[in-house]
């Protein structure tokens, strides 16, 4: 059998799906597939909503694709304020969004915010009904309480967290959500996308037989990097270079790979009980904190294995995808677009069917507004943070060389990256990446 094709890249989200077909074994069991997932419909012309004013923190790349994501897809909607590092990117994202959906922007300048304090000038609007949080991953713990704490109904951007202490914060989050009634919706889209919902579908209704192990590889090439320029301090050299430095992004296992992560909690149903990992770094600029590969063994309870993959190397092989291997055959899930296969024991496919990304990245955003309309607010928050904490794991795991299990990294380890004080011209350590067997494991 054939692995699923990868489409290389964020902008292959654009490309047009394949045609949809359907095998054999599995026909029947479409059906209630296809009314399990989520199609979004436009309102009647006469039906009154409740208009919902959204704002935005962290406006660049990954914040206006959300935002233009939820004005795309909700009507009612309206983008009130925005924060972000730098005044200049919210007047880009404003004008960006001005041109795409006019008469769906009431942005002016007295409700641009910059600076790191700008977040709070957003939760203090009460005007802002709807905060999406975007910023770099190490923020999100503390945004995310904040937001709460504020009474706004949030979506978020993957991953929750960075390491345990965030974890740990957004558990607590979760809960305060619940009992406030206030929706938070993570970034997670694949959850939302249609062939990762019938695969797994399938794969619950046996398709496959007991799930057994899987593997998972996010396998990609270089990433950008931001040099350092004349005047800058080391606060704003690592938040405006946030990818290189692990208190800001995880690492790629965290920040990018968390998907995959995700994907095998969602199969799997639950949590790790140990990862063993091994990786390192061969390309990465001096500065940065970075490894470029990293290879996980996640222990899953049933003595069940889940192999994980995942580096960013210039010139290397692409493979961006899963495969869920059963007593009874395969299923494929494959990246972005490139859909999701069964196939039986002999190899034969038995069922396959695509999906399209740039849906499941809209979908999110209107589940979080018709979820808050119909006063049924959606808190999946825990489930981000579980999968983030997943790639954590596999990288606490990784960096020191040790087996960890998941109950010491969530319930025991003190590791706490954020900065204890962080202004603008903080001075910060000197970046240091991960040597295993000396970089200790806490």
């Amino acid at each position: 059998m054939t692995p699923d094709p990868v489409l290389p890249g964020r902008e292959a989200a654009m490309m047009p799906s394949a045609p949809v077909s359907r095998r054999t074994f599995v026909s029947a069991a479409l059906g209630s597939t296809s009314a399990a997932v989520m199609v979004h419909s436009s309102l009647a012309a006469d039906e009154e909503v409740r208009e919902l004013r959204l704002a935005i923190v962290g406006c660049g790349g990954r914040g206006s694709g959300a935002i233009n994501d939820s004005l795309t897809i909700n009507e009612g909607v309206k983008l009130v304020a925005a924060a972000d590092l730098y005044a200049s990117k919210c007047a880009s994202m404003r004008k960006a969004m001005q041109e795409a959906h006019p008469g769906k922007v009431a942005l002016d300048d007295g409700s641009m915010y910059d600076g790191l304090d700008g977040y709070k000038r957003v939760l203090d609007d009460p005007n802002v009904d709807v905060v999406l949080i975007t910023t770099s991953p190490g923020f999100r713990p503390i945004y995310l309480r904040a937001a709460v704490e504020a009474g706004k109904h949030v979506f978020a951007e993957k991953p929750a967290c960075v390491d345990p202490a965030g974890y740990r914060t957004c558990l607590e989050v979760h809960d305060a959500a619940v009992a406030r009634g206030t929706a938070i919706v993570a970034g997670t889209q694949y959850r939302r996308q249609v062939n990762y919902l019938g695969a797994i579908e399938h794969i619950r209704q046996g398709a496959i037989g007991d799930v057994i192990g899987a593997k998972a590889r996010y396998c990609s090439g270089g990433i950008w990097y931001r040099p350092r320029t004349e005047g800058m301090s080391d606060a704003e050299y690592q938040l405006t270079n946030w990818m290189h430095f692990i208190w800001l992004s995880g690492d790629q296992i965290t920040e990018q790979a968390v998907h995959n992560l995700d994907t095998m909690n969602w199969v799997m149903g639950g949590n790790p009980v140990s990862a063993f990992g091994v990786g390192g770094r061969f390309t990465r600029p001096d500065d940065s904190e970075m490894w470029d590969s990293m290879s996980i063994d996640y222990e899953y309870p049933g003595e069940r294995i889940v192999s994980f993959m995942c580096r960013q190397l210039p010139g290397a092989a692409s493979d961006v995808g899963n495969v869920i291997y059963g007593t009874n055959g395969q299923c494929h899930i494959g990246a972005i677009n490139a859909g999701s296969r069964i196939f039986d024991r002999s190899g034969t496919m038995v069922w396959e069917m695509a999906g399209s990304i740039a849906d499941a990245y809209r979908q999110e955003h209107k589940d979080l507004i018709d979820s808050i309309r119909a006063d049924t607010p959606i808190v999946e928050l825990r489930q981000m943070a579980d999968s983030s904490m997943v790639a954590v794991l596999g990288r606490m795991a990784a960096y020191t060389g040790q087996k960890v299990t998941w109950n010491f990294a969530t319930a025991e380890s003190t590791l706490d990256l954020f900065p204890k004080e962080l202004t603008w011209q903080s001075q910060l350590p000197r970046p240091q990446f991960a040597i295993p067997g000396k970089t200790k494991l806490i």
